[in-house]
């Protein structure tokens, strides 16, 4: 269900979710969704009443997420393993395809025109590439600690986790993690891989994660942070 509200100029709508609980969760998410998680039974008025008193918190949020969209053009920058590369696109009509490439402390596109839905694509398969080979390398550097290896790794569209290990130990990987620097990185698969051992979030299963990465809370605290920037690089 959705509802919507005026607060000055601006329509703020957001999804009403029902669940079985006693307080009411307001969250805004990448790029511009606002969902209100609230107890059965609540009145549609008395919900837009409780959302309209953080409107000002609202809006900023909206507000944030709308400034720090990318755009694919010349001297944009994209992060790769933590650190900010500008963009440079050169038009070529006679490429049958874009190409990127990162040399000389820049992103290349090489493509036969600049729309940017092309360029995005172009980009994110380049991250997709380079994110799995270093994921494999990681997994590959940390697989001496654990007692099973992987069944499979892949990367893909996550817009909601970095990552998740499955039932039969398959670890699946947020293509996005690259952006990350790699201690970053180094905490999301090494936290996958502890799943492998504890299908859960107990005691044990954060102790092993100690074991092998004894600043990891620091490493999560990063990643808390700064995580938005990184979803909405692209």
């Amino acid at each position: 269900m959705e509802l919507s509200f005026e607060y000055g100029r601006q329509t703020i709508n957001f999804n009403i979710i029902y669940r079985r609980r006693r307080t009411m969760e307001i969250r805004v998410e990448p790029p511009g969704r606002v969902s209100v998680i609230v107890p059965e039974g609540i009145p549609k008025d008395i919900i837009i009443e409780k959302v309209r008193d953080k409107a000002s918190w609202i809006a900023e949020k909206l507000l944030f997420y709308k400034d720090i969209k990318k755009h694919f053009v010349n001297s944009e920058s994209f992060m790769y393993l933590g650190r900010d590369y500008p963009l440079q696109i050169q038009i070529e009509p006679q490429c049958k395809r874009p190409e990127v490439k990162l040399k000389q402390g820049k992103f290349y596109i090489r493509t036969p025109s600049n729309d940017e839905g092309v360029i995005r694509d172009a980009m994110e398969i380049w991250y997709r590439e380079r994110g799995l080979n270093k994921i494999k390398d990681r997994i590959t550097y940390y697989g001496p600690k654990f007692p099973c290896k992987p069944r499979a790794v892949r990367v893909k569209e996550q817009k909601r986790r970095w990552a998740s290990c499955t039932g039969n130990d398959a670890l699946l990987f947020n293509w996005r993690c690259i952006m990350a620097p790699l201690p970053i990185v180094d905490y999301i698969v090494v936290h996958e891989m502890c799943h492998m051992v504890h299908k859960n979030h107990s005691k044990q299963f954060w102790d092993m994660v100690a074991s092998i990465l004894p600043d990891y809370k620091e490493r999560r605290e990063w990643l808390k942070k700064n995580g938005i920037s990184i979803v909405m690089q692209i």
